[in-house]
């Protein structure tokens, strides 16, 4: 087990320098930082004293050397929109783009289980047919698109929610929350759906075809043999055989969902890192697009971590692979 963390940690630093040094290229290729900080009229003294000032007079293995500590410590300097630390814009939109993913991760899971479980069981009924359906244009359909249709029902023509924001919030310390209050439930109701439904029709597919796969297993087989109940059978045993891969994807799309929540977050102006990402590309923030690339990366690398060692402890056929390894 130790040896298993041990690589892992590994393999995800290497990601991660790899990662920090594709952000670190954005500050050498996508404009000067300088010409934005200082402007085109600014005269060549200038120009030398704050290049000084900021290391970029130094050899490019050095530069990237202090960018690596930096970023170690979530430094990533000034934006040059905004002129404030990126750290603390990071650390201001974090708690909103963390929570409508949460809230959609959690919708995917309750909605996409039982439907993948359903249409599993029930493949020939009108109801599996009519799930299969609605999970194709859940696929086929841009998330760009299935947020204008909610808002243009449910926030136009019905007017059951908000069209836009993220409504009343908390301050807890440096955290911010809209989930203790209605106003914020009813704000992150649209955009959670809008992000979680290619999640779920993806995560209902997967269950169903894992769960048909299961049930024409041998030991399925054994269990209906012994005379055990479908209830029993289905519930007891193919659907905890089911979820061992469904656990490993589902870990890796709420790292998608976090880090594709920018076009959720731009059609409801919602404000978190995908909607500050999108003004830092409109304006070449560099060094905002360079800390979003690096946290996302490590959110990725953390979540892909813990799925490899939660499929390590729930499959026993890795333990026994590994002892038999060494």
């Amino acid at each position: 087990m130790i040896a298993f963390v041990l690589r892992r940690l590994i393999q995800a630093v290497i990601v991660m320098v790899a990662v920090a040094f594709f952000a670190f290229l954005l500050f050498q290729y996508v404009g000067d930082p300088v010409v934005f900080l200082l402007g085109q009229d600014a005269k060549p003294e200038q120009i030398r004293e704050l290049r000084a000032a900021l290391g970029l007079d130094k050899p490019f293995f050095v530069q990237f050397w202090h960018f690596l500590v930096n970023a170690a410590q979530g430094e990533f300097g000034l934006s040059l929109r905004q002129g404030a630390k990126v750290s603390r814009l990071i650390g201001e939109r974090f708690p909103a783009t963390l929570e409508l993913s949460l809230v959609a991760a959690v919708l995917a899971l309750v909605i996409g289980i039982p439907m993948g479980v359903y249409t599993a069981l029930r493949r020939g009924s009108v109801t599996s047919q009519v799930f299969m359906t609605l999970s194709l244009l859940g696929v086929s359909l841009p998330t760009f698109l299935i947020g204008i249709l909610l808002i243009l029902v449910f926030a136009v023509h019905l007017g059951w929610f908000p069209s836009f924001g993220r409504g009343e919030t908390v301050q807890m310390g440096w955290w911010s929350t809209g989930l203790l209050k209605s106003d914020g439930w009813m704000h992150i109701v649209l955009p959670a759906i809008t992000l979680a439904i290619f999640q779920l029709t993806l995560i209902m597919r997967l269950v169903r075809a894992e769960m048909l796969e299961v049930l024409r297993a041998d030991y399925i087989k054994f269990a209906r043999a012994r005379g055990l109940s479908d209830r029993a059978i289905h519930f007891g045993h193919a659907l905890k055989n089911t979820l061992v891969p469904v656990m490993t994807i589902t870990g890796l799309q709420l790292g998608g969902l976090i880090a594709f929540s920018i076009i959720t977050e731009s059609v409801f102006q919602w404000p978190g890192m995908g909607l500050l990402f999108i003004q830092a590309v409109t304006f070449a923030d560099i060094p905002v697009m360079a800390a979003y690339l690096c946290l996302i990366a490590l959110i990725f690398v953390v979540i892909n971590l813990v799925v490899d060692l939660l499929y390590f402890v729930v499959d026993p056929r890795l333990r026994i692979s590994n002892a038999g390894g060494h």
